[in-house]
């Protein structure tokens, strides 16, 4: 059987047969190498845990660390670490799902659930992606504002050459993608690093926020930043993205091969998803050790941030270097966040379109909601809908964590893959935790709005 082709009849544990992949002009396209050094072979599965990183540093994340440094200091970096965690091993597990399978996390579910289940599920990831999508476009619309000038309409609509940027670079190769993602990621590590220089943070306060308090929990406004943090570091689109891009290795289709696969992949992700959490630590740090500590506890909008950070810091670099790291941070985003719409769409609804078109009709799912959100609320709602962008986030993602535990879990689907009794039991604890913040934020909000 050829790379591209698939199997006739069902698999064990599944309804139908192996879908076709939803991104074939990639799939199966990377060699590994045999008989090479463990070190080469990492680098030929390096790559895909980037593009999933990314989505844990896009500008909704700078809405809701910036809030939280500005309001509480430092004490919200243990719910950056602990977010950070559940993230690895949710991850990694959809690695898993993707190399095992061959299936995408939404070509699992369609093959699982009933047609209406399936249909709910799609409406509510693409809800989910419509939410993230916004918060990157108006992210980028927002540092090329405070870069350039540029009115927030206009960069709005700039956002939509990303289409044309993934067909000219997946024509040419996914490792093309991936150099460009990798090379905005180390852009904004290198500007947060530079700002932390600047904003001499205290040390005991970062070692001390990492503790996990107890206030967090107590302290309503506190939780609902806390669990904004959780929905803009634990991306439920991402979950989806990565079971899919992970199966544009050619790897041995062998036991040995898979575990290998599994183990680099996992290996891979964990590594970029700690530089995620040195950026989304970075910003909070920085916000607490330049806006906490002067006394401004309400920064939360990116522009205030952009245009105080000079004053305060002493350097006009800081501003620059937040809005270049801005800026790459939000085009990253946009350009993988397309990528995942593509892979949610076709494979919830086995929807095949031309390549341009699928994407053109993903971004606009962002830019609409965007512009008119920008017509109506102008700069000043920038801040209260990114934050709830991320909250929105948070709401749909057990949506998509429950199938990921139940499918790698059941030795039906996964066979001798499937996760052992410590992992299983692990999993489900993230799944319940992540679930039982989220009908309390809704019990919250619901009590907020009727009182």
């Amino acid at each position: 059987m050829s790379d591209n082709t698939t199997p006739l009849a069902p698999e064990r544990g599944w309804r139908n047969a192996r879908p076709q992949p939803t991104m074939p002009e990639v799939y199966r396209s990377l060699k590994i190498p045999k008989n090479v050094s463990w070190f080469r072979k990492f680098l030929a599965f390096a790559g895909p845990g980037y593009l999933v990183a990314v989505g844990y540093m896009d500008p909704g994340n700078w809405a809701t660390d910036l809030a939280g440094g500005s309001m509480f200091g430092y004490t919200l970096l243990s719910v950056i670490l602990l977010s950070n965690l559940m993230a690895i091993l949710l991850q990694a597990l959809a690695g898993k799902l993707g190399i095992v399978t061959g299936r995408d996390l939404a070509q699992a579910c369609r093959d699982h659930y009933s047609k209406p289940v399936t249909v709910g599920l799609w409406v509510l990831c693409e809800l989910a992606i419509a939410a993230c999508d916004l918060a990157e476009v108006i992210g980028t619309a927002i540092a090329l504002n405070l870069l350039f000038g540029l009115p927030l309409m206009y960069g709005i609509l700039i956002t939509v050459a990303d289409v044309l940027l993934i067909l000219l670079l997946q024509n040419k190769g996914f490792r093309y993608i991936e150099a460009l993602v990798i090379t905005l990621i180390g852009t904004v590590g290198l500007c947060f690093l530079a700002e932390m220089i600047l904003a001499r943070p205290s040390m005991s306060g970062i070692l001390n926020g990492f503790v996990p308090s107890a206030e967090i929990v107590s302290n309503p406004e506190m939780l609902y930043i806390a669990i904004g943090i959780l929905g803009a570091t634990v991306m439920p689109h991402n979950l989806y993205l990565h079971s899919s891009i992970v199966q544009t290795r050619r790897f041995e289709q062998t036991e040995l091969g898979k575990r290998q696969a599994i183990r680099f992949a996992t290996a891979d992700s964990t590594i970029a998803l700690f530089f995620a959490l040195f950026i989304n630590a970075a910003i909070l740090i920085v916000s607490a050790a330049a806006f906490h500590a002067s006394g401004m506890l309400d920064v939360a909008e990116i522009g205030d941030a952009y245009h105080l950070l000079a004053p305060i810091l002493g350097s006009t670099m800081a501003s620059v270097l937040f809005g270049v790291a801005l800026l790459a941070a939000g085009q990253n985003s946009t350009l993988t966040g397309t990528m995942a719409g593509q892979i949610v769409m076709e494979g919830f609804l086995n929807i095949r379109l031309p390549a341009w078109l699928r994407r053109l009709i993903t971004r606009l799912i962002a830019i609409i909601p965007a512009v008119i959100v920008t017509a109506i609320a102008g700069e000043s709602g920038t801040a209260q809908l990114l934050i709830l962008s991320q909250v929105i986030l948070s709401l749909q993602l057990s949506f998509a964590v429950i199938p990921l535990v139940k499918f790698t879990s059941d030795k039906r689907k996964m066979g001798a893959f499937a996760n052992p009794a410590w992992l299983k039991a692990l999993a489900w604890t993230v799944a319940v935790v992540i679930a039982g913040l989220n009908i309390y934020l809704l019990v919250q909000t619901v009590g907020g709005w009727l009182s």
